[in-house]
């Protein structure tokens, strides 16, 4: 049993106070995130076993997970294609096999005729009758009954040196240590928080959790919709909000420079557009505006779809930060999107006086050394790059406001050391983070509640929305008809090769055999290539000649999915759709149909396809809202795939899921606030239960 302890919470007590664990076991139970009595407590299992009652084998089905009982009739070594040992079973109601591939001379001389067996396995068709391959099992004595399990017996989740076995003995341990000291789970949600959102006692739900009665809805547990599992959920989810709630606190409690709105140079940038901005725009453009003449850092994700706008919005933010004598800096993933960052900002902003800079991984020596200069100085007003902007030597005069573009391509650590360059004198640099990846409502409120949220929710006048088609690979000569026509009629097009089994190799093998083919059929087009091997310089170049319109086809991997901006592009070719997610396919489509001219996307998939391909298809083909299509992305591939970097890093759910658990995020929300507002110890204990270690995220 338990060693010792004159700890009462099981949160402080090591796992190695177990009977059964030392030094090595803990190293192997630290793999599952196992290092204290209260972790192996909420490590819940995958499913469950019923072994709580014997079945007569003759009621057994294939496929069935069964305790049995019977008598050897006969146990024989039989030669086929593996030799195995073939036990005949039988019980009154019916016979079986039992099936062994790995035996000893002992076991077989063990598995004598009369011989009374207690098994546990899962039913299988043989090639005579049922069998179970290699089930656990014990011999019995006829005069002494053997009894059955009392509750269903929990799998856990396990690593490798840790058996099932292993995992259940230390949980009889840690339960039965519960069990009398059930205070050793501490319940740190206030009675009033329990009662107004009817949650079950902790200890008891765990308990449950672990040794469930027989009559418990099994599918209700295997789908983690169970009450008891909905509580934990809760608990979970309510730590997460708790830790962003308080980030955001922390946040207000810092200090930043204000900025005055500078109506005149908004105004001298608003009169130099083509365009007038959306109702859309104007209300984020208000926001930000909002933020900005505050004194505490602005911390606002604007989210937009693809060709909505942010880049205009973005760079009214600046104006206003640069017209109080700020410094600017954007941060973008790609130097293909940096570039043309700094080309619409040049455009924009230069004639207004004021001083743009490009700092890249790729500027070196002397003309790097010049920019540098320039930027400690603060002659450069406005810096766009990539990640070379947050490197050690880089200094600002006075860096006021960070643009970081596509945020879910930066690490954390990479935005927090940004934002660092911009302390000075107490002061903190407000920050605007863009992205025209759509995260649905619940999903954003959740994983980022640190952060305001805008929504520039309506496309510019004349964008007319991209037809979808979807067409076999079997097709494809009316598909190449198809380019040769967009391009006789003055429009160019982009055919994209997509992932092959995760190889970056043979995707680049893929594309380049692409255009050689299609080169080779279309001999009046030119024909350019870019993808992930090709020299930055040379991929470059080729982008520069598609943007100048001196090629009419050009085929790429999926490096143009963020981005590039060809309005005479109308036409856009997808090889293979079906390997991607939704996500990345309307990132795709959106770089045609960002001019005046109907545009159109073929999705050119691979036959057969499976349902999830043809639904996702599908969806692309009925809609061009990003958020619906986040929302089915969400649905169908969970949020780690659709929040990227920031989620897969540093929000890993244990037992809830945001999908399956949205419906109860509303109550979370108004939990944190409560919790927040009069249980301040209990909510930082709670957020080191779930999150423990890591909460230093939190500080970006």
């Amino acid at each position: 049993m338990i060693k010792d302890s004159s700890s009462k919470s099981l949160a402080e007590q090591p796992i190695t106070l177990l009977k059964g664990v030392g030094a090595r076991n803990a190293e192997k139970l630290a793999r599952l995130g196992i290092s204290t009595l209260q972790d192996l407590l909420f490590h819940l299992p995958l499913r469950y076993q019923d072994r709580t009652r014997v079945q007569p084998i003759g009621s057994l089905r294939r496929g069935d997970q069964a305790v049995i009982e019977g008598e050897v009739d006969l146990a024989e070594i039989k030669f086929g294609r593996r030799r195995s040992l073939m036990v005949h079973l039988s019980d009154g109601t019916g016979h079986l096999y039992l099936r062994f591939f790995y035996f000893s001379n002992a076991q077989r001389q063990a598995l004598s005729r009369g011989v009374r067996l207690r098994c546990f396995g899962e039913v299988r068709n043989g090639p005579n009758s049922l069998e179970m391959v290699h089930p656990e099992y014990q011999q019995i004595d006829p005069d002494q009954p053997l009894s059955v399990e009392a509750s269903l017996t929990p799998v856990y989740p396990t690593t490798e040196g840790v058996h099932q076995l292993t995992l259940r003995g230390l949980m009889q341990q840690v339960l039965t240590r519960l069990e009398q000291e059930p205070e050793g789970l501490q319940e740190l949600l206030p009675q009033t928080l329990l009662g107004r959102f009817r949650l079950p006692n902790l200890a008891q739900v765990v308990n449950y959790l672990h040794r469930p009665p027989p009559d418990t809805d099994q599918q209700q547990l295997l789908s983690g919709t169970h009450p008891a599992q909905q509580r934990l959920a809760f608990e979970e989810l309510l730590a997460h909000q708790i830790s962003l709630r308080s980030v955001r606190a922390q946040h207000q409690r810092i200090d930043a420079t204000p900025f005055a709105t500078d109506n005149s140079l908004k105004q001298d940038l608003l009169d130099s557009l083509p365009f007038t901005l959306t109702t859309a725009q104007s209300r984020v453009v208000a926001e930000i505006e909002q933020d900005l003449s505050r004194s505490q850092p602005m911390q606002r994700l604007v989210q937009g779809d693809v060709g909505s706008g942010k880049t205009v919005v973005s760079a009214l933010a600046a104006l206003q930060a640069i017209g109080a004598g700020s410094q600017v800096v954007l941060m973008a993933p790609t130097e293909l999107l940096a570039e043309q960052h700094l080309r619409n900002f040049s455009l924009w902003l230069q004639p207004l006086g004021i001083n743009t800079t490009w700092l890249t991984g790729r500027l070196k020596g002397r003309p790097r050394e010049a920019v540098l200069e320039q930027i400690a100085s603060g002659q450069t007003q406005l810096a766009v790059g990539t990640h070379a902007l947050f490197q050690e030597d880089v200094v600002f005069n006075d860096l006021g406001l960070v643009v970081i573009d596509e945020q879910h391509r930066f690490g954390v650590h990479q935005r927090l050391a940004l934002r660092e360059k911009g302390r000075r004198k107490g002061h903190t640099p407000h920050q605007l983070i863009m992205t025209a990846t759509p995260i649905p409502r619940t999903l954003a409120m959740t994983a980022y509640a640190d952060l305001d949220l805008s929504v520039i929710d309506a496309l510019p006048p004349g964008r007319k929305p991209v037809t979808t088609a979807v067409i076999s690979g079997q097709r494809r000569d009316q598909v190449v008809a198809r380019v040769r026509a967009a391009c006789a009629e003055g429009r160019q097009a982009y055919w994209v090769c997509t992932l092959i089994e995760e190889s970056e190799v043979l995707q680049c093998q893929a594309a380049e055999e692409t255009e050689r083919l299609l080169a080779e059929v279309l001999p009046t087009l030119k024909v350019g290539l870019v993808h992930g091997r090709v020299k930055q310089e040379e991929k470059e170049r080729v982008m520069r000649e598609f943007q100048s319109g001196s090629l009419d086809l050009l085929v790429a991997t999926t490096v143009i999915e963020v981005g590039v901006d060809v309005p005479n592009a109308s036409l856009m070719i997808i090889e293979n759709p079906e390997r991607l997610g939704l996500a990345q396919l309307h990132q795709l489509r959106g770089r045609v149909g960002r001019g005046s001219a109907e545009s159109h996307c073929v999705l050119m998939y691979h036959p057969p396809l499976s349902a999830n391909a043809r639904e996702r298809l599908a969806i692309l083909r009925e809609t061009n809202d990003g958020f619906v299509i986040a929302q089915k992305d969400l649905e169908m591939r969970g949020p780690g795939e659709v929040l990227g970097t920031r989620q897969t890093g540093e929000m890993q759910l244990r037992i809830a899921d945001l999908v399956r658990d949205q419906g109860m995020l509303d109550e979370v929300r108004e939990a944190a606030e409560m919790m927040l507002e009069t249980e301040t110890r209990a909510a930082e204990r709670l957020v080191d239960r779930w999150l423990g270690e890591r909460t230093d995220y939190g500080k970006v």
